[in-house]
C-alpha cells in the first residue's frame, strides 16, 4: 500500500472514531431523561378539557411539562374521537424540581379556529418520537 493510501486509512480512522464520539454524547442516559410523572384529565364542560401534568429529574424544565400536556390533548382528543385541540392557555410552576402544567384545551372533530391549534393524529406521532407519553 503507497503512503496515499495509508494516509486515507488515518483519515478514514480519525473521522470513524469522531462520529462514534458524537454519537455516544448525542445518547442521552436514562438519568438525564425526564420523569412524566401521570396525567389527570378533568371534562370542564362540552369540549373544554383540563389536563393536569408533572415532570420531574434529568431535564425537566418548563418546555419539558408544557410538551407534556400537549401529548396529553392530542391523545384525548384522538381517545374521544376528536382530530384537533385548541390550546386556550396553561399555568406552570415548579417545585423541588417538579414541574407542573395546568393547561386548558378545547377539542374538537373540525380544525378550530385559532392559533395555537393542533392536529391531534401528527401530535401523537410525534410525542412518541421524543419519547413523551400520552394520556
Amino acid at each position: 500500500m503507497g503512503q496515499g493510501g495509508l494516509m486515507r486509512i488515518l483519515a478514514l480512522t480519525g473521522l470513524l472514531a469522531g462520529l462514534a464520539a458524537c454519537a455516544d454524547a448525542a445518547a442521552p442516559d436514562a438519568a438525564s431523561r425526564p420523569v412524566y410523572s401521570g396525567v389527570t384529565t378533568q371534562l370542564l364542560e362540552g369540549d373544554l378539557v383540563n389536563f393536569s401534568v408533572a415532570v420531574s429529574g434529568g431535564t425537566a424544565d418548563e418546555a419539558a411539562v408544557v410538551a407534556y400536556a400537549t401529548c396529553a390533548a392530542a391523545q384525548y382528543a384522538l381517545i374521544r374521537g376528536y382530530g384537533f385541540a385548541r390550546h386556550l392557555r396553561t399555568n406552570v410552576s415548579e417545585t423541588g424540581g417538579v414541574w407542573r402544567a395546568d393547561a386548558v384545551y378545547t377539542i374538537s372533530p373540525a380544525l378550530p379556529r385559532g392559533l395555537r391549534t393542533i392536529d391531534a393524529e401528527v401530535t401523537v406521532a410525534d410525542c412518541a418520537d421524543q419519547g413523551i407519553p400520552t394520556v
